[in-house]
């Protein structure tokens, strides 16, 4: 398995699908996918199997944490579970859409186990800015 990565641009048309990439779909497990935001600026897309981790965390942390009952609720209420159609494309509802800033150009961004859906000026201010220290890749990589 090599995970989610890479970055595609593709455009999401007046009905609110964008395309998923093939070897995002190749990678996943299964033709299913939970689409949510859970960190502003962007959208999150777990496959079907690392959503039943993230599912059993929430369970968890409701169980053990009565404050964390809003927060869940929070979560679970802005979550939809999508399918590519037969032209790979899957459907942002105005809702996430409007929460991500996603209209036109939408940046599709690997990140190992889900991908993220990125405006993707919103990307350049929010990550590439922050990457121009390379600390960090010199502590992963030597």
């Amino acid at each position: 398995m090599t995970g989610f990565v890479g970055q595609y641009e593709h455009q999401m048309d007046e009905k609110g699908r964008v395309s998923l990439p093939s070897a995002f779909r190749r990678e996943a497990d299964s033709d299913r996918f939970v689409l949510l935001q859970w960190e502003k600026p962007y959208l999150t897309l777990f496959p079907a199997a690392k959503w039943v981790e993230v599912q059993e965390r929430l369970l968890e942390f409701r169980r053990s944490d009565p404050q964390a009952w809003n927060q869940v609720r929070h979560i679970v209420s802005n979550t939809v579970e999508v399918s590519p159609d037969k032209q790979g494309r899957i459907l942002v509802p105005a809702g996430l859409q409007e929460a991500a800033t996603l209209s036109g150009s939408v940046l599709l961004s690997g990140n190992i186990d889900r991908v993220e859906l990125w405006n993707p000026a919103t990307y350049a201010e929010t990550v590439q800015k922050q990457t121009d220290d390379l600390e960090f890749a010199h502590r992963l990589f030597g």
